[in-house]
């Protein structure tokens, strides 16, 4: 007993606990969402050319002045890395079966680093977009690897709540890249912005690679098994005989061969995950109601600041709602997390959670919205927008736990590719048209609102769906004794390793 603690101990890095897997993913995704206020800060962004009627012209500033871009191109950067993050999510999540997933993050945090130091270096328009959507690239390989690893190394009676510190950093990080972009573009040059987040970044990429790879619950990587790999490749080479150009020619071809295969198989592995995701009703049920939510978050963010100017007339809108947004998101997304912990965390409760918090954050925030006072709008929205944030970590949580441990990553990035593709990318497009059609920004926020009330509808409907939670199943493969030892997660707090050597 004394010696199978003490092995354990020596495989385990000492220095490496759940704790800090979570602080570090934590950094990771705040860093991500920094450069996502980075390049939307005034700082960054900047101002376009403009000339008076005396055709006295300033220069403009940030991005905007120095490529001289017009209002479209500035919006395609903003979005350019979406590009990049739909493509490539479902792509590492495939690949997370045939590869390890730590090291899969270190590689998408590698093309991160390189894309950001690329946009502080780019010198026109088609430079930095394409350097934006590599940016997405890199971030897509931790947004579908990230969450299940927290899963596997949190307290079972603090999951939910560990989730919800990671999915905290979203608020928290793009409220800091406002300031830091505002900053570091005011008082230096934007191209600094970028380069500092690259060098930040670059710590956590060399990690992915030079630490003792981490395994993922439902992911067997084992040293025999590459072994084996290897030895039947082995095999495969033809004998040394009198002809080598015959030989040397049949090995090209296999080689050839040998990469069609493999890309055949991770098109049809794809294809059948797919199918099986498509066929889960608690999935699709809890995909839809996320995307409801997410298309009334994402125009909010984008419309919230005009619409309070024009109905309230505030003079500091984007402060007013920025705040707003930033607090309420953090509390929001903390207490969610912790609630669903108390009440025991399990798919049902999480559909129970999702749909009370969301129907009554929709009917404050519908409230608020139908108030003439500007003080009574700003108590009712912030407790609306409390409750509507406290989904941020139940609806991960089904995410994972609907679904064989092998599937979570893939379960994660068509999650994130649907809410964006159905959600937020299209709704401010189309709150747009129904102002320009309506001209009421009120009436515009009210049926906006009303959706939330739709995505209450849909997650409460979850709550009778017959939904188990899938954590402790195997996967769709037979696994034997001796890999599933190997996939049990690599870390383990001091004190619980402490606790197994006093005993033996």
């Amino acid at each position: 007993m004394a010696r199978s603690s003490i092995t354990h101990s020596t495989q385990s890095p000492s220095w490496f606990t759940p704790r800090r897997l979570l602080m570090m993913f934590c950094v990771i995704n705040m860093l991500n969402y920094v450069d996502r206020g980075a390049i939307a800060s005034n700082g960054v962004n900047g101002s376009i050319r403009t000339c008076d009627d005396k055709g006295i012209c300033n220069s403009g500033s940030g991005i905007q002045g120095d490529f001289n871009l017009n209002n479209f191109q500035d919006g395609v950067l903003s979005s350019a890395f979406m590009v990049g993050l739909l493509v490539a999510s479902p792509i590492f999540a495939s690949l997370a079966k045939s590869h390890n997933p730590f090291r899969l993050i270190g590689v998408g945090l590698s093309v991160w680093t390189f894309a950001t130091a690329g946009c502080g270096s780019s010198f026109d328009f088609w430079s930095i977009a394409i350097c934006r959507m590599l940016v997405g690239v890199g971030e897509a390989s931790f947004i579908s690897l990230a969450a299940p690893f927290i899963d596997d190394n949190a307290p079972v009676a603090q999951k939910t709540a560990w989730l919800a510190t990671f999915y905290m950093c979203i608020p928290t990080g793009v409220a800091l890249g406002y300031v830091y972009g505002g900053f570091v573009g005011n008082h230096f040059n934007w191209r600094f912005a970028f380069w500092g987040e690259a060098f930040l970044m670059l710590p956590f990429a060399v990690l992915g690679f030079v630490m003792k790879p981490l395994p993922l619950k439902g992911f067997a990587f084992t040293e025999s098994k590459e072994a084996l790999t290897s030895i039947e490749a082995l095999a495969s080479i033809p004998e040394e005989d009198d002809n080598e150009g015959i030989g040397s020619n049949a090995s090209v071809k296999g080689s050839k061969l040998k990469g069609k295969t493999t890309i055949l198989q991770q098109l049809s592995r794809i294809s059948r995950d797919m199918k099986v995701l498509l066929l889960d009703r608690v999935y699709v049920v809890n995909v839809l109601g996320y995307i409801s939510y997410n298309f009334v978050i994402g125009a909010y963010s984008y419309w919230g600041p005009k619409a309070g100017y024009n109905i309230y007339h505030m003079s500091n809108a984007d402060m007013m709602f920025g705040g707003i947004t930033i607090v309420c998101g953090i509390l929001g997304t903390l207490a969610g997390g912790i609630i669903l912990d108390r009440m025991n965390a399990t798919i049902s409760n999480a559909f129970k959670l999702l749909s009370v918090a969301t129907f009554l954050g929709a009917i404050f925030c519908f409230s608020a919205f139908c108030l003439r006072s500007l003080f009574g709008f700003i108590v009712l929205f912030s407790v609306g927008e409390l409750l509507v944030f406290a989904t941020q970590a139940p609806v991960n949580f089904v995410c994972l736990h609907c679904v064989k441990p092998g599937l979570r990553p893939l379960s994660i990035a068509m999650s994130t590719v649907s809410i964006h593709i159905f959600g937020d990318v299209p709704s401010s497009p189309l709150v747009g048209v129904l102002q320009d059609h309506i001209n009421n920004w009120r009436g515009t926020a009210l049926i906006l609102t009303a959706v939330l009330f739709l995505a209450a509808a849909i997650w409460f409907i979850g709550v009778f769906l017959n939904s188990a939670d899938m954590f402790d199943e195997d996967g769709e493969n037979h696994i034997s004794a001796d890999t599933k030892a190997s996939m049990e997660p690599l870390l383990e707090d001091r004190t619980e390793m402490s606790d197994n050597f006093n005993e033996a």
